[in-house]
């Protein structure tokens, strides 16, 4: 009765629902308890589908509804020029909420190959979710084991990173479902060792933080006019303001693009900035040219003006700071509108880089997008002593995007061991411990600055050094699992 009541628009209503209610764990709400509800019954749901068509439509739905209510900031960027680009914002809502749940539809697909089909679920959403952020260079936004982030859970990042919570997430999730009563006492076993494991790292000792003081800059500075030439004088007075308010600091940080003009172009801008500092070094954000070509840059100002170390965003947004194959269609149709070597899109920079700043260590730098791949964080060639992410999380809105991508850049703090700075145009600017712990803060929304110091950085975690195989090596023993032994019958 209940799978013949549960077919057809209903079935995907339920799905859809399940799946908005299980996106309530991201921030800012954090309702992770949410999160195990949703996933419970949607679960529950696929194990009433008997057909494997029915299990693919009835994942997608569901990931449909996640991504749809946890993406749902997506919609702002089309917003900073309403009149032109305003009526896109629902088409890239819809079109990208349906193509991420097409991992979802996959592993719902996947499990109803295996016979134990609720641990090739969790087996085959993990897998998938790790690959989601890595095809067409990757998208790990929102994922499952985001939801733990701020919660003691969120430790376990420093052992299997965000998918080694991911997994946990889907166990307790799947638990109660397979074996009732039993199971749900299991989950809860799961979730407390994982809460006492969490809490003990937390309490333990935590170095020092250093001497040298940093003076974090937010402009707040309104995307829709960010670049309006009429306002460009007035953000740049607010960071001069702001880096010589009460004094120099040891090291200023701007934000992202925080300059309105190219040193290239303007190279009395550097004289200004550092005199501003008192000749102290400043390290900005601000896009920069070189043969004719662009990149969005992080440069760092001695006390003369000259430069004294760079980065060049490596992992550019595709179709907001690169057109894909745009250089090819230059090349081939001489098409010069979507072509970085044109110089009308970003190029990217060589890849991850451990800047050596002297006296204030050696830092690795994340440009805005950058902090949400735990790879590339990962990839660093050096052991850096901390993380510098420089943002302009404008584009991201207000409600939820900004606290989004904020939670994700903590996550690398744990994964690695690091401490992170974090210095954003508006959005979040703070100071983040190793072990993710915000011990600094500016206000949302606001012009000020912040003066703070580095926490101190931990021994690499387990993450830090094997990264991914180990969680990959468990994903395998259990993939093998799932595929033996007695098909559990269905309700």
């Amino acid at each position: 009765m209940v799978e013949a009541w549960l077919s057809g628009k209903r079935r995907a209503a339920l799905a859809f629902g399940l799946g908005a209610v299980a996106a309530l764990g991201q921030a800012p709400p954090g309702f992770w308890w949410a999160t195990l509800a949703g996933l419970a019954g949607l679960v529950w749901l696929l194990d009433r589908v008997r057909d494997r068509r029915g299990a693919f439509l009835t994942g997608l739905w569901a990931g449909t509804g996640y991504f749809a209510l946890a993406l749902n900031w997506i919609v702002e960027p089309f917003l900073i020029d309403i009149a032109r680009h305003g009526w896109m914002a629902p088409f890239a809502l819809v079109l990208l909420s349906a193509g991420l749940a097409l991992f979802w539809a996959l592993a719902a697909l996947m499990s109803r190959l295996a016979r134990r089909p609720a641990l090739a679920f969790v087996v085959a959403f993990v897998a998938l979710e790790w690959l989601r952020g890595v095809v067409f260079t990757g998208f790990p936004w929102a994922m499952l084991g985001h939801v733990w982030i701020g919660t003691p859970l969120d430790q376990l990042a420093a052992l299997g990173g965000p998918s080694l919570l991911s997994l946990l997430t889907l166990t307790v999730a799947v638990l109660p479902v397979v074996w009732r009563w039993r199971g749900a006492l299991g989950a809860a076993a799961v979730l407390g060792c994982a809460l006492a494991w969490g809490l003990w790292r937390l309490a333990q000792t935590m170095p020092a933080a250093g001497d040298l003081t940093l003076r974090l800059v937010q402009p707040n500075a309104e995307q829709s006019v960010k670049w309006d030439a009429a306002r460009a004088q007035e953000f740049f007075d607010r960071l001069i303001a702001l880096t010589a308010k009460d004094g120099p600091a040891d090291l200023t940080i701007w934000p992202e693009t925080a300059v309105p003009y190219m040193l290239e172009y303007s190279p009395e801008v550097a004289d200004m900035v550092v005199a501003a500092s008192g000749g102290r070094p400043v390290a900005l954000g601000i896009q920069r040219e070189e043969a004719g070509r662009f990149y969005n840059s992080l440069r760092v100002l001695e006390g003369d003006g000259g430069e004294t170390a760079r980065y060049d965003k490596a992992h550019l947004v595709p179709f907001g700071e690169y057109i894909p194959f745009g250089d090819l269609a230059y090349d081939w149709f001489g098409l010069r509108a979507f072509a970085a070597q044109a110089g009308n899109t970003y190029t990217a920079g060589p890849g991850p880089r451990v800047l050596d700043l002297g006296r204030f260590g050696k830092v690795l730098p994340l440009i805005c997008y950058e902090a949400i791949f735990p790879r590339d964080v990962n990839a660093m060639p050096d052991r850096a002593d901390w993380i510098l992410q420089i943002t302009n999380d404008a584009w991201f809105g207000v409600w939820t995007g900004p606290f989004q991508h904020f939670d994700q850049a903590r996550l690398r703090a744990i994964e690695q061991g690091l401490p992170l700075i974090r210095v954003a145009n508006t959005g979040v600017t703070a100071v983040v411990d190793a072990r993710g712990r915000v011990v600094d803060q500016l206000p949302f929304g606001v012009m000020d600055a912040l003066d703070t110091r580095i926490p101190g950085a931990l021994p690499p975690t387990p993450y830090a050094r094997w990264g991914d195989g180990p969680l990959a090596l468990l994903l395998a023993g259990l993939a093998g699992l799932a595929m033996i032994g007695r098909r559990r019958p269905s309700h």
